[in-house]
Order: C-alpha cells, then sequence, then structure tokens
C-alpha cells in the first residue's frame, strides 16, 4: 500500500537497535538456567505486570481487535472483561500452587498430582501449540509491515524475526521481561497516535465518533449477520449452536483461567517474581492495563469506521463489506492518512506487540523443553552448563521454526484472520484447563483417569478443526455447523476432561498418595515466599 520515508525508516531502525543492545547488555545476567528462566526469581511485581502486559498485547491486538469493531460491534469485547475474574480466581488460589518449592514449568506441579505421563502430554501440546502460534503472530506483523512499507514479505518476516531471537537467546527471561517493558510503552504511544489522527482529521472531532458510531449501532453487543449483512443484538441466554452475551462471558472465564492456570508464559513470571505478593500484584498489574488497551483498540476500530462514513473511501468499504479483509483497514489508514514521523512509530508499536509476544513463548518453549522433557527423560545427569547451552539452542530452534511456519502461511491460501485464530484455538483447546482444575480442585483422579478425559478433549477439539477445515463428510460438516459452534470448542472440551476425569476416578480406585499443596483442600499452613 505505500513506500516507507527516510524518517520512518529511521525510527524503525533505532527501535531494531535499541532492541539488539538489550539483548546484549542482558545476557551479561543470563549465564545459568536459573537465570535464564526465572531470572533468580528477583523481579518486582510492577516489572512483572507491565511484562505480562506486554506478552499479552499481541500484533492480534493490534491488528485483529480494530479490524472486528470497524466490522461487527463489540460482542468479542466481553471475553476481555471476564479477566478480572479470571485473575481474582487465579491470585486467591492458583498462585500457591507455582510459588512452592521454585519450580520453573508449570507442567511440574502435574507430574506431581497425575504423574510423568501428564506432566510430558501438557508440555508436548504446550510446546506444538506456542509453535503454532509464534508463527500466527510473526505471519501477521509480516502482512502488516508489507502492506505499510511496500517491502517484499519474506523480508518482514525476517526483519522481525531474527532480531526477537536475537535478544531472547542472548539474555534469556531477562531480556523478555527488560524488552517488554519498552515494547509496552512503544506499542500504547503507537495506538494513541493513530487515534490523535482520526479526530484531528474529523471535523467534529471525537464527538463525531461517537454520533456516527451510534447512529449505526456500532457499540452493540451484537455481530455481522452473514445472511443479510447487517448488525443484529446478540441474544442473552445459553446456546452451543449461536453466540449469546452469556456464552461469550462464558468462552471468556475459561480463555482467562485457562492463561493462568496453564500457561507457561505467565506461570513462568509468577516464578520469576520476587515473592508471592509481588506474583499476584503483577497480575493486578496486566489485568489493569489490558481490559482499558482491549476497549481502546476495539474503539479505534470504531473511530476508523466512523472516517471512512465521513470521508468515504472505496477501498475502505470493500473491507467494510468483505470484498477485501478487515484486518487491512488500519494498515490502509496509517499509509494514506498519517503523517511522515508517526507512521514510522506506528510500525514500531506493531513490532513491539507482535515481538513481545514472541520473545516470552520462545523463552517458555525452552524452558518447557528442557525442564518438561530433556532434563527429566531423555538427558537427567548433565551438568547445568549443559542445559543453559541447550536451552539457547531450544530458542533458536523455535525461532527457525517460527520464520518457517510464518513463510508457510505466506504462501499457502490462508483465510481471514478471525478463522485461523478460531481454528488455533480448537487445536490448543486439549483439556489443558480441566485438567487443571480437576487437579487444583478435587482430591481424585490419577494418570489413567485423566488419560481418558485427555482423550476426549483431543478427538473432540480435532473433530471441530476437521470439520473448519472442511476435512469430514459432507454429512458430519453440516450437522456440526448446524449445532455447534467454533467458539465453544474449549470450553466443551475443557469440561468433558473435568467431568470424565473426575467420573472415572469415582469408579477406577487408585493407590493412596499424598496429596499435601497439591490441592485447595489439602495445603498445609507454610507461607509464601
Amino acid at each position: 500500500m505505500g513506500e516507507l520515508r527516510a524518517l520512518d525508516i529511521a525510527i524503525v531502525v533505532v527501535y531494531f537497535a535499541g532492541m539488539t543492545l538489550m539483548g546484549l547488555y542482558s545476557a551479561r545476567r543470563a549465564t545459568n538456567t536459573e537465570g535464564y528462566f526465572v531470572g533468580n526469581r528477583s523481579y518486582p511485581g510492577w516489572l512483572i505486570g507491565i511484562s505480562l502486559f506486554g506478552t499479552t498485547i499481541s500484533s492480534i491486538t493490534f491488528v485483529g481487535y480494530p479490524a472486528d469493531a470497524y466490522k461487527t460491534a463489540y460482542l468479542r469485547y466481553l471475553i476481555c472483561l471476564m479477566l478480572p475474574v479470571g485473575v481474582f480466581i487465579a491470585a486467591r488460589l492458583f498462585v500457591p500452587f507455582f510459588r512452592r518449592g521454585k519450580i520453573t514449568s508449570a507442567f511440574q506441579y502435574l507430574e506431581g498430582r497425575f504423574g510423568p505421563k501428564t506432566r510430558v502430554y501438557a508440555a508436548s501440546v504446550f510446546i506444538i501449540a506456542q509453535c503454532i502460534r509464534l508463527s500466527l503472530i510473526q505471519y501477521l506483523v509480516a502482512l502488516l509491515m508489507n502492506k505499510i512499507t511496500g517491502w517484499d514479505v519474506t523480508v518482514c518476516i525476517l526483519l522481525g524475526g531474527v532480531v526477537t531471537a536475537f535478544y531472547t537467546v542472548a539474555g534469556g527471561i531477562d531480556a523478555v521481561i527488560w524488552t517488554d517493558f519498552v515494547q509496552s510503552v512503544i506499542l500504547t504511544l503507537g495506538g494513541l497516535a493513530i487515534l490523535v489522527v482520526v479526530i484531528v482529521k474529523l471535523p467534529g472531532g471525537l464527538g463525531q465518533v461517537f454520533s456516527v458510531a451510534a447512529a449505526d449501532h456500532k457499540f452493540m453487543l451484537g455481530d455481522l449477520d452473514m445472511a443479510d449483512g447487517k448488525l443484529h443484538p446478540a441474544p442473552w441466554g445459553f446456546a452451543l449452536d449461536h453466540k449469546t452475551v452469556l456464552m461469550m462471558l462464558v468462552v471468556g472465564l475459561f480463555q482467562w483461567l485457562g492463561e493462568y492456570s496453564s500457561n507457561q508464559e505467565v506461570i513462568q513470571k509468577y516464578c520469576a517474581s520476587k515473592s508471592a505478593a509481588d506474583a499476584r500484584r503483577a497480575m493486578w498489574i496486566c489485568c489493569a492495563c489490558c481490559v482499558p488497551t482491549w476497549g481502546y483498540f476495539m474503539f479505534l476500530g470504531t473511530s476508523l469506521y466512523a472516517f471512512y462514513q465521513v470521508f468515504p473511501d472505496t477501498m475502505a468499504r470493500e473491507m467494510l463489506t468483505g470484498v477485501r479483509k478487515a484486518e487491512e483497514i488500519l494498515p490502509y489508514f496509517v499509509t494514506t492518512q498519517v503523517p511522515q514521523g508517526l507512521s514510522g512509530g506506528v510500525i514500531a508499536a506493531v513490532l513491539a506487540a507482535a515481538m513481545s509476544s514472541m520473545s516470552s513463548a520462545m523463552n517458555s518453549i525452552s524452558a518447557v523443553a528442557i525442564t518438561d522433557v530433556y532434563k527429566r527423560h531423555l538427558a537427567p545427569d548433565r551438568d547445568d552448563r549443559h542445559y543453559f547451552l541447550t536451552a539457547k539452542w531450544v530458542t533458536v530452534a523455535s525461532s527457525i521454526f517460527m520464520i518457517g511456519g510464518a513463510y508457510g502461511l505466506v504462501r499457502a491460501e490462508t483465510k481471514t484472520l478471525q478463522h485461523l485464530s478460531t481454528e488455533f484455538a480448537s487445536i490448543i483447546a486439549g483439556g489443558l484447563v480441566g485438567l487443571y482444575m480437576l487437579g487444583f480442585f478435587t482430591t481424585k483422579g490419577d494418570g489413567r483417569a485423566v488419560g481418558v478425559g485427555i482423550a476426549f478433549a483431543v478427538a473432540f477439539s480435532a473433530l471441530i478443526s476437521f470439520v473448519g477445515l472442511g476435512w469430514t463428510p459432507p454429512g458430519v460438516t453440516q450437522f456440526v455447523k448446524a449445532h455447534f459452534d467454533d467458539y465453544y470448542t474449549g470450553v466443551v472440551g475443557n469440561v468433558g476432561m473435568f467431568v470424565l476425569g473426575y467420573a472415572i476416578s469415582c469408579v477406577v480406585r487408585r493407590p493412596d498418595r499424598d496429596l499435601t499443596n497439591m490441592t485447595v483442600w489439602t495445603q498445609d499452613k507454610t507461607p509464601l515466599d
């Protein structure tokens, strides 16, 4: 869509240089696995909270949220509003399980609760899911850079991927946390700059955004009906075959419970905090930053809608009607409306949103691969220096997968961002939330019982994914699509995992095991650090 100007290029170069230097500086502190994975457990809550915020706000937020609000309304924002509920539960109930024992991986808990096979399963699911997520994020940011700068998409993939890989490999979690902090500031300022341009250019300013959007019902809790191309309010009740307000809240609750109970990127930062109090403080700081930021990016999409209603544009209209992808609206506005210098800052903000997520994912993949698989099963008797160097090579391997996967997505016939995100959610459902909830909130279950629940969750997720990809017989595809919405894959899979695991454990007796500090009912009174 555009060619980058000299000042914009200079801003992007300075951004890349800054990230590289931060990686080199952090490399001096990461000299062993404890430092590389959890930074010697020395970070204050405010810093971890901002780092969590930077990790959570990915390029999907920067591109997908404005696109969703531009084309539809605010139904999916309900998922975001459940974050405080998830954090409240996690801060009170989940943190103790991960702060005791100086663990490094979220999946060490599962071995103590259900056995080594369950730990390996969960670790493997996490690694595969994060590798796919890395490729998706890198693909999205490369497409965005390509549309803004006019650079070849392969160059865009390599630029972001190589710099992110360098500072993550060099500095480990210390580089991740400090670059997350800087990137959080950059992405916030970049997002605000776009809205300022919209308001300045609109004759009626901010008030005109509200009046135009309200007249066209853009603030409703509704969605676009593909049959008539119009917005309709969502119903409120329970359903599995269509989206409702209640079900979006349920989806959100499951999503955030999963994020704060089984996502290694989050758990690793619990463990890197100086104390349990700092870990809890970090969670609430992240929540306080994320919820309004998501709302802001939704509002940015609404503002772009109002702008192009006042200043009609053929390409913008095509993005609204589906001729073009709605995800193109933000890069199109940046290339045609944002002045020189500011557009370079916006590109840096987009890169910051993506790179903060990618660096955390790469470091967490390395932590899980070394702690849960390599050190535990493949090479249990090596010295720490060996594990430290192997961790760096694992990080390199994950970055190569990220770059190759992103390039593959560019070459493939991909669908919309929403479709990709939905199918990705189906793939990673895997029953992990149900597995952790069974472990935390009951005294039932062993490796055999949860194995059946896991099998159900995996089979169900695979079925929905195959239906979405068109890999099932027409009759099966039509039946599933008529009775089930893709958004509920994780909910059903995890509930099924919990119910089956609990039911089978009630029937099949297991040997008595010590569950001290393994469930909310069997915790001792030892104070947390």
